[in-house]
């Protein structure tokens, strides 16, 4: 049985059902209030767990080390999605799988894949027998580079940016709780983090004035920034239609200084306190 949870990203969940699709056995577990997944959803039954390290919406921290230590018991194999949080939080020991993206690190588009030794996976492409047979084609050496040096760059400055960013996070929460959002996922987020819900105004009218004004926003997930589906995260933490549809997701930078932040604030405090309700 694979398993993963109802708040992971698109990517996964699409993954996910074209199994199920193809007559695998999946599980799609629900998410809490927060945004967390429960390492209790793993059962003797699992085989492949996938979650991630910290959802990328809401900016919850996973509890991936209790996923991986509860699934190593029953023998099954972990997958932990580190596009979003490695630039700022460590990424817990004993996974088998781990997926990258190079932009979410500051170097370009494209990803890596770490497989632990002995866990043995299919190719990608077929054809040559570059990456060890794993993925055919010539390899991007200038996008390797960046990547090693990207994330090497991260690990080096993770504490200092990851204290600078929670400080200046944690200005733009306190606003927006002030303005009337009810902010959005567990305490334990990643340190850039502030977003949050409101029950009386539309998202796509806020994140337009705040475009007009040099806020980049969005009200869910980038990928996704231009739909104005409702959140699938937010849904699945229990959040109502009106509530999802009035979000608004903000994300300090790796080089957000205090000036920009002052800004922000202002022109969110202007653009919040003049939105308009729901139709």
């Amino acid at each position: 049985m694979i398993l993963t949870w109802a708040d992971e990203h698109q990517a996964v969940l699409g993954a996910a059902r074209r199994l199920q699709a193809d007559g695998h056995r999946v599980v799609i577990a629900p998410a809490d209030r927060a945004g967390r997944a429960d390492p209790d959803a793993v059962s003797s039954s699992t085989s492949l767990v996938s979650i991630g390290l910290a959802n990328n919406e809401v900016g919850t921290i996973q509890p991936v080390r209790e996923v991986i230590d509860r699934a190593h018991e029953r023998g099954a194999l972990v997958h932990v999605d580190a596009c979003a949080g490695p630039r700022w939080i460590h990424i817990p020991e004993g996974a088998d799988l781990i997926s990258f993206s190079g932009h979410k690190l500051g170097a370009g588009r494209g990803g890596a894949l770490y497989v632990k030794d002995g866990v043995r996976i299919d190719p990608l492409l077929y054809g040559g027998p570059q990456e060890w047979g794993r993925r055919a084609g010539h390899e991007d050496v200038l996008s390797a580079v960046a990547f090693a040096t990207a994330i090497a760059v991260c690990a080096l400055e993770r504490k200092d940016r990851a204290r600078m960013a929670e400080r200046q996070s944690a200005t733009l929460r306190n606003l927006l709780a002030e303005l009337g959002g009810h902010l959005t996922g567990a305490v334990e987020r990643l340190p850039n983090f502030a977003t949050c819900a409101f029950d009386d105004r539309r998202g796509e009218d806020m994140l337009l004035a705040l475009d007009l004004a040099g806020v980049a926003a969005s009200s869910g997930s980038a990928c996704a920034s231009g739909s104005l589906d409702p959140s699938h995260v937010l849904l699945a933490m229990g959040l109502s239609l009106n509530a999802a549809l009035g979000s608004l997701r903000l994300t300090t930078g790796y080089a957000t200084t205090d000036e920009e932040i002052a800004r922000a604030r202002d022109i969110l405090s202007a653009v919040l306190t003049r939105s308009t309700a729901h139709a």
